[in-house]
């Protein structure tokens, strides 16, 4: 994992404030990400390892979950998660925040672990590989 982690700390504080939007980018089209919270929390593994051959996990991870409520997105799901493939698609977020009194452009590379959808919504739950100033 590459992070900025003052910059995903930043971020962390400004989306708690309610004052960040977040676009999901997936194959060309953009999808609202609403209700997002971001967290450090444990995964379920006893020290740091490769899971299945295939990704890292650490013994904790920052997670992303959010949801989308434009179902279209479901078909595209498949090619970016374990399961279906031998190594995850990578989901790119943006946002922006405020930093040094101006607006500045975020990028947040994730990983699908999961998804849960409901009638007229679907909730992501992500784990965060990389995070960059755009």
């Amino acid at each position: 994992m590459s992070f900025d982690k003052p910059l995903l700390e930043s971020l962390i504080k400004e989306n708690d404030a309610g004052s960040c939007k977040f676009q999901l980018h997936l194959n060309d089209k953009e999808y609202s990400l609403l209700q997002v919270s971001i967290l450090n929390s444990p995964n379920p593994v006893n020290s740091p390892t490769t899971r299945g051959g295939v990704y890292f996990a650490d013994k904790f991870a920052y997670k992303i979950k959010g949801t989308i409520e434009d179902l279209s997105i479901v078909p595209l799901l498949s090619k970016t998660m374990l399961g279906p493939n031998t190594e995850f698609g990578e989901i790119k977020i943006t946002t922006e925040m405020n930093m040094e009194n101006q607006k500045r452009d975020v990028i947040i590379h994730t990983n699908l672990t999961n998804s849960v959808q409901g009638p007229s919504k679907i909730e992501l739950n992500m784990i965060i590989v990389k995070i960059q100033l755009g």
